[in-house]
């Protein structure tokens, strides 16, 4: 079971990746998996499935608003980790600014510490000068971060991960890829853990 690789796409602006994300460290420890971050915009792996849940009138409960943030807040409690909703968010600005960290080979560390201050913290206003502050706290040059923020390979990098993401099957996030099996959600971390095991 140990030395497996689970792919791990997340949207930094998903309030359901930020209660997966808040697991693996426990979960590695348990199977001796590593997760690699693969960070993209949720809108265009939706658009790439040609369709949206989220716009318009919701096509089910599970996309109510006030579910949601329930659903979310009873997932916390359970995980014991803070969760609140940020006033507002530049879904955008924070995509590109995970891809940035990808670029410079510090995806997991940065994109958590970016999932948990939209989610787990009272960060605000969560704009480009506070995703510059969190890279230089996980180690990356404020100078390198910000030429590759501004940089349209970063942009590039998310369309080829959600193109890649869907390609494989993957309609949302977070969706984990573990022996060609797809495992979309953070209430399937149980079963993506289960398999980890082999069991």
């Amino acid at each position: 079971m140990h030395g497996h690789t689970v792919e791990f796409f997340f949207s930094p602006g998903s309030r359901y990746c930020y209660l997966a994300g808040s697991q693996l460290p426990r979960i590695s420890s348990r199977t001796g998996c590593r997760f690699e971050w693969h960070p993209v915009r949720g809108t265009e792996i939706r658009l790439l499935r040609g369709r949206d849940p989220f716009q318009g009138e919701p096509v089910s409960g599970q996309y109510d608003w006030t579910y949601r943030r329930r659903d979310a807040e009873m997932w916390a409690r359970y995980y014991g980790i803070p969760f609140r909703e940020p006033p507002s968010h530049d879904f955008d600005l924070l995509a590109r600014a995970a891809a940035a960290a990808k670029r410079l080979g510090a995806a997991e560390p940065y994109g958590w510490a970016l999932c948990n201050s939209v989610y787990g913290s009272e960060a605000w206003p969560l704009d480009r000068q506070h995703c510059t502050q969190l890279a230089e706290k996980v180690g990356l040059a404020r100078s390198l971060f910000d030429r590759a923020l501004d940089d349209p390979a970063t942009g590039d990098l998310l369309t080829r991960n959600a193109r890649d993401a869907h390609d494989h099957g993957a309609f949302g996030v977070p969706t984990f890829f573990f022996g060609g099996v797809m495992y979309w959600g953070n209430d399937r971390l149980v079963l993506l853990e289960h398999a980890l095991k082999g069991e």
